[in-house]
This record gives structure tokens, C-alpha cells and sequence, in this order.
């Protein structure tokens, strides 16, 4: 048996670490303040017990009111006997209120007593100034409480009110009548839970939409077999600005051309059936399934052609599309009654439409150019001799070093407006074309460069940086941009749905198994095959376990959202916390208790059947 001796010097070390963690809690304690003294406190307590005992009694049933107020005269100070003698007699056949004494000085206390009043009811009971018992105001804090037989005794103190008139004392009871129904604040409070659950929902759906192709960019193990040789890396950075501001010139401008046309609904019902024909025989002719022969060159030329007249026709077709659902929402919102939504729906659909079918054109052309000119540059690595090939990568290195940082200069003057064009201009082209040299003459002619790394490295700090800010933050500037309301708490939740699902999402493509990956590349498949029947099997399920969470977690962050203008329920929350209406703030959070517990539920069986 080996007995060691245990170390001082470890002792001390232990010891140390423990007087260095007691340290850091003491100074925890001090900066967040902890006072339990203050939990003691008298106040402190009748404030929780008054507020936790509101919380209690949520404001969703309530009752039709019928109001019993009672006045009661009081000198204050006394007067001549004489005039005690002429104060009204109380009837006792109905409600009424006798005062001991009937009359008394500021600051004394008299004995109010009623009578005949709604048994087991409650009210205020306060000191009304003046001469006129129809007064509203109103002075005092004090309530009362009816027994079983409608009588009361309660004393009250007299306040600084002097007067040679007599002045009164009420007292208000209001009793229950009728059958009960939800209160204002509980219809108020459905409306907005309803908001919240399809805030939430559509937020979940935009984003996992987005989140699914920015996160096979973000898996290491599907970039890092990605590599290029400097010619074709810089032909395709230089390809995707230029492709993406010609579609973007392009498309916008068959948009300009097809909006007279979209406003005769004859012609954009025509174009709608025709044009998806017309594109399905064009891309069947330039992209044939088989062929028995090679084709020429010409009619590979004409193939091209034709494939970029039908890409065209297809996007006139997205704008004559967008046009017959503005038309059809806005002929048939009349007639719609109720359900007008739907075509209020159609309309914003073919907003959207009209929207994004540039961004589309622009991300689809800045694409096809980028693999365009990489498919040359690759080409050109390949068969040129190796001095060629170095020559080429130093100018299209400069060239593609200048691009980049003369687009990184442009934003940052457009960002912090700068106004020295040496410093936003001049300086970030000289800057990107001097490393694009040093690059070039580093790196071997014929030599691949991580490509798939580098893309992978700038899509993740991009959704670092997004995800670390909040939703909250986010909302703030959609409200900016989009005015209060739910719109701008479903666009900030949009946007935090999918930097968080495209991490989620690229964690688990980076877990999957590469044997079936490896079967299907030995096959011959390219990249695009190897992902539809390799990757994206393997991945349906947590994606779904993953969109249905993420959903989940929505509906809980809109309730914050609101809190800066973004809609749903938490809006309607802060509004009554902050007037301290804690009955109706309690009725908001056992919604948001209730649709959470139900949304938990619904996803545990969603999983439990599809996942």
C-alpha cells in the first residue's frame, strides 16, 4: 500500500483558491447589493403580500356592476347645537349612514356605521370637501366590508377640511348583477396571445426557410473538402458582384417593363399559364435528361441562349404573378366580409413577391457568373504551364484583392461617412490589390486554396456576431424601420430564428455520418447529389426537432419583444405593469404560462411521431 505524504505547498494552494472564492462572492454580494434586511422591512412585506395577493385574482370574469352610494353629513369643526339640529334624519327603511359624533375636529376620529347595505360586499369609503354631497372628489384610502346583514362599522379620520358648511362622508358599494362573462382585459389579452403564437410562428418559418442553406455553408466537415486554385477563386469573387448587380439591373428593369402589363388582369392571367409552359419546354430542350451524341458548338451556344431567355421569361412571370394576386386581393376585399384577411394576405404575398423576385434575380446571376468564370479559372489552371498560370493569378489576385476591399471601403463609408476618399477609396483598393500580390506570389501556380474554409470562417463570424446580439436589440431597430406593432417583433424574431437555427443546423450536418457520404461521392455524384442523398436524409429529423424548439422558444421571446414596441402579448404586459394594474397583468401571464405548457406539449408529440 502506497502512502503519500500530501504536500504543504498544496495545502496552501488549496486554501488559497478558497479564500480567493470567498473573496469573489463577498465582492458578488456587495456589487448586486444583497440586503436581506431590506426583505424584513415592514413595508417591504405589506407591499408583496398586497401585489402577490392581486397577482391571485386575475381579471378575466367579471360582472355587471350595479353601484350603491351613500352620503353622509359632517361638521367639521362643530358648530352651534342649533345647527346639529337641522342636519337631515336618516331614513331607516333604505340605506343609510350615521356618524359618532356628527361632528369633530381635523385630525380626531369618528365611528361611520351603515346600514341596509348589499350583504358581504365591499367598497371605499371617503371624505368628500364642501358643501355639495355630488362632489367627485374625493379624499382618503380607507375600504370597508359589509356582514351578512349589509351593516358595517368602521372608524375614520377626519382631514385637514374646515368649513362653516357641513361636509360628507361616502361610502360606495358596488354589487354584482347579472350572469358573469370575460372582462375586457381577458378579450384584450386572447387577442394578443393570438398575436404572439403567429408572431412566433411566422417568424419560425421565414427563418428556418433562410437558416436551411446558409447552414450547409456553415459545416466544416462539407467546406473543408472545398479547395480552389487562386485562378478560379479570384474569377469567382470577381463574378459574383458583377453577376449580382447585372440580375439585379436586369431583373428590376423586366419589373419596370411588366407593370403596365400586370394592371390588365387579361394579360397577367395569359402570362401566369403560359409562361411556366413555355419555361418548362425551354429548360427540357437546353438541358436534355440524355443524349446520343455530342453537341455541337453551336447548338451548345444556342442551348445558353435559350437557357438565359427562359430564365427572363421565368422572372417576368414571378412580377405578372405578383401583379394578378394585387389585382384579384384588391377586387375581392369587399366582398370578402370576415374574411377579408385572406385577401388582404394575397396582396401583401404579391408584395413580398415583387420584393424579393430582384434580390432573387441578383443572388441567382452573381452565382451562375461566380461559377461561371471559377469553372474558366479552373480550366486555366489546369492547362497552362505553370509561368502562365503565375502571371495570371498576380493580376487576377490584384484584381479580386481591390474588389473586395474597395466593397469593404464602400461600406465603411457608407456606415460612418468618413467623406476622405484616400482613406474609404483609394486606400482599401491599394490595400486588397498589394495582398492579393502577396497571396499570389506565395502561393504555388497550380496550388488549391482552402476555399471551403474561408467561406465557412466568414458565414460563422457572421452568425456569432448576429446571434450575440438580442432580439430585444433587434426589435428596437425594426421598430425604427417598421413603425410599433407585430411586424416589427416578427422581422427581429425572423432574424434571430435564423443565425440560431443555422448554428443549430450546421452542428448537426457536421455529425453525421460519413459512410453514406463516402458511397454516394464513389459513384461518380457531384456536390449538389452528394447533399440531397447523402446529407439532407441523414438531417430531416433533428431539423424538425430543432424548428419545433426554436418555435417554442419564440412565443416566449416575443412576450419580451414587446416590451420595446415589437407587439403580442408583452406589450399589453408592460402597459399594465407599468399602471400597476396587477389583476390585469396577472391574466397576461397566465396566458403566456398557459400557451408555453401547450406549446411544450404539442412539440413533445410532434417529436415523439415524426422524429
Amino acid at each position: 500500500m502506497n502512502n503519500k505524504k500530501s504536500s504543504p505547498w498544496k495545502s496552501i494552494q488549496i486554501g488559497l483558491a478558497v479564500l480567493l472564492g470567498l473573496f469573489i462572492y463577498a465582492y458578488g454580494f456587495d456589487v448586486t447589493k444583497v440586503d436581506l434586511q431590506e426583505l424584513r422591512s415592514e413595508r417591504r412585506q405589506e407591499s408583496l403580500t398586497r401585489v402577490t395577493r392581486t397577482l391571485a385574482q386575475p381579471d378575466i370574469i367579471g360582472y355587471e356592476q350595479e353601484q350603491v352610494i351613500v352620503n353622509a353629513p359632517l361638521y367639521i369643526p362643530c358648530p352651534a347645537a342649533d345647527e346639529l339640529s337641522n342636519l337631515p334624519k336618516a331614513d331607516n327603511a333604505r340605506t343609510y349612514l350615521t356618524i359618532e359624533p356628527a361632528c369633530a375636529n381635523p385630525g380626531e376620529t369618528v365611528l361611520v356605521e351603515g346600514f341596509n347595505f348589499p350583504a358581504n360586499a365591499g367598497g371605499p369609503i371617503r371624505f368628500v370637501p364642501g358643501n355639495d354631497p355630488a362632489n367627485i372628489v374625493e379624499l382618503g384610502r380607507e375600504s370597508i366590508t359589509t356582514d351578512g346583514d349589509g351593516h358595517f362599522t368602521a372608524p375614520f379620520l377626519i382631514p385637514e377640511r374646515t368649513s362653516n358648511a357641513p361636509q360628507y362622508i361616502r361610502v360606495t358599494i358596488s354589487e354584482n348583477i347579472g350572469a358573469p362573462h370575460f372582462t375586457q382585459n381577458a378579450k384584450d389579452t386572447w387577442d394578443k396571445i393570438i398575436e404572439t403564437v403567429f408572431m412566433a410562428l411566422l417568424a419560425t418559418t421565414a427563418g428556418t426557410f433562410l437558416a436551411f442553406p446558409i447552414s450547409f455553408l456553415a459545416a466544416r466537415n462539407l467546406m473543408k473538402s472545398v479547395r480552389s486554385p487562386l485562378t478560379s477563386a479570384a474569377l469567382s469573387v470577381l463574378g459574383w458582384p458583377i453577376g449580382m448587380g447585372l440580375g439585379y439591373y436586369i431583373v428590376n428593369g423586366i419589373g419596370r417593363f411588366s407593370i403596365p402589363l400586370s394592371d390588365n388582369l387579361a394579360v397577367s392571367l395569359v402570362s401566369v399559364i403560359l409562361v411556366p409552359i413555355a419555361c418548362w419546354f425551354g429548360f427540357r430542350w437546353a438541358l436534355p435528361q440524355e443524349e446520343i451524341s455530342v453537341p455541337s458548338s453551336s447548338k451548345r451556344l444556342a442551348r445558353i441562349l435559350v437557357l438565359f431567355v427562359v430564365i427572363l421569361l421565368a422572372f417576368y412571370g414571378f412580377f405578372q404573378l405578383a401583379g394578378l394576386a394585387s389585382s384579384l386581393s384588391l377586387s375581392m376585399e369587399k366582398g370578402m366580409g370576415a374574411f377579408g384577411f385572406l385577401a388582404a394576405f394575397l396582396y401583401q404575398v404579391s408584395d413580398i413577391l415583387r420584393i424579393i423576385t430582384p434580390a432573387l434575380g441578383a443572388l441567382a446571376t452573381g452565382g451562375a457568373l461566380g461559377s461561371f468564370l471559377g469553372q474558366i479559372g479552373q480550366r486555366a489552371a489546369e492547362k497552362n504551364p505553370a509561368e502562365r498560370v503565375k502571371v495570371i493569378n498576380f493580376v487576377l489576385g490584384a484584381v479580386a484583392g481591390a474588389t473586395v476591399f474597395g466593397l469593404i471601403g464602400w461600406m465603411l463609408e457608407w456606415f460612418y461617412q468618413i467623406g476622405r476618399i484616400e482613406y474609404t477609396f483609394w486606400g482599401p483598393i491599394l490595400t486588397g490589390a498589394g495582398l492579393g500580390l502577396l497571396l499570389a506570389g506565395f502561393t504555388k501556380p497550380k496550388d488549391t486554396l482552402p476555399t471551403g474554409m474561408l467561406i465557412y470562417s466568414i458565414t460563422r463570424t457572421i452568425l456569432n456576431a448576429l446571434r450575440s446580439v438580442e432580439a430585444l436589440v433587434m426589435a428596437i431597430v425594426f421598430v425604427i424601420a417598421v413603425g410599433i406593432g407585430p411586424f416589427a417583433g416578427m422581422m427581429a424574431l425572423g432574424l434571430h430564428t435564423i443565425v440560431s437555427l443555422a448554428k443549430l443546423y450546421s452542428e448537426q450536418v457536421e455529425s453525421i455520418m460519413p459512410g453514406p457520404l463516402e458511397a454516394i461521392q464513389a459513384t461518380g455524384a457531384n456536390r449538389l447529389q452528394t447533399i440531397i442523398y447523402g446529407v439532407i436524409p441523414q438531417i430531416i429529423p433533428p431539423y424538425i426537432s430543432y424548428t419545433m424548439y426554436r418555435w417554442d422558444i419564440n412565443v416566449r421571446m416575443s412576450t419580451i419583444i414587446g416590451f420595446v414596441g415589437g407587439g403580442g402579448i408583452g406589450f399589453l404586459l408592460q402597459q399594465n405593469i407599468n399602471l400597476l394594474n396587477y389583476r390585469a397583468a396577472s391574466t397576461q401571464m397566465i396566458a403566456i404560462a398557459i400557451v408555453v405548457a401547450s406549446m411544450d406539449y404539442i412539440s413533445s408529440v410532434l417529436r415523439e411521431k415524426y422524429v
